[in-house]
């Protein structure tokens, strides 16, 4: 006689623990693993190898002179294309120069550009500054000396008397220009003896060759 214990079914004698682990197995199958994939079986190209599997195949270098000569002359084109690129060329560094004496401040050195150095320009050259005559003054002297040695001293001493008047002057017309550069633009931080330097340089430059050109006359009001 069996003896049945609570719980368990009266039709079977398999435990109902052992039925249950039965059902999941067969309900959820392991999943298979899939199978490796396979290399390329080479190593992937670098970009410049890339880049010149699109332009084609390079040439071959040069064996000789001529070679390489003929080659230069077929890359350079026809002589009338090569003339006509040199006159384009001319003309555009003739444009562009044209518009950096204008004052255009796109075609400017990055130290004469901004309207706080063309504020400076213009209080200069609306000064008649007495350094401006230093550099020919001193080619006078220096041939002068060359000319006439028994003056040696005596051009020696004028040259020494320009050069203490040149300082003054210089130091003159830097406070000048900071003051007045402060009075009109008073957040501006490019002041003092870079600022200075800059008037004094332009205002040692002979007035036909400053670059750009002036904008005002001597005497305007600026």
């Amino acid at each position: 006689m069996k003896l049945f214990r609570r719980g368990e079914s009266s039709g079977t004698d398999v435990p109902a623990d052992s039925s249950r682990a039965a059902t999941a197995t067969d309900a959820d199958p392991a999943p298979a693993k899939s199978a490796p994939t396979a290399g390329k079986g080479r190593p992937t190209p670098s970009r410049r190898e890339a880049e010149g599997r699109r332009r084609g195949p390079v040439a071959p270098p040069p064996m000789t002179s001529k070679e390489a000569r003929a080659r230069r002359k077929e890359t350079r084109g026809s002589k009338e294309d090569r003339k006509a690129a040199s006159a384009d060329r001319r003309a555009a560094a003739q444009d562009r120069r044209a518009r950096m004496l204008a004052g255009e401040d796109k075609y400017l050195l990055p130290r004469d550009q901004g309207p706080l150095r063309a504020y400076v320009r213009d209080i200069v050259d609306a000064r008649r500054n007495l350094v401006g005559l230093f550099m020919p003054m001193a080619l006078l002297l220096i041939l002068s000396m060359f000319a006439a040695p028994a003056w040696q001293s005596i051009i020696t001493l004028a040259m020494l008397v320009m050069m203490v008047f040149m300082v003054a002057e210089g130091f003159l017309l830097g406070r000048i220009v900071n003051r007045r550069v402060r009075e009109r633009f008073p957040k501006e931080t490019d002041t003092g003896f870079r600022l200075g330097w800059y008037a004094f340089v332009r205002a040692s430059q002979i007035r036909k060759m400053r670059a750009p050109k002036p904008r005002v006359g001597p005497g305007d009001a600026v």
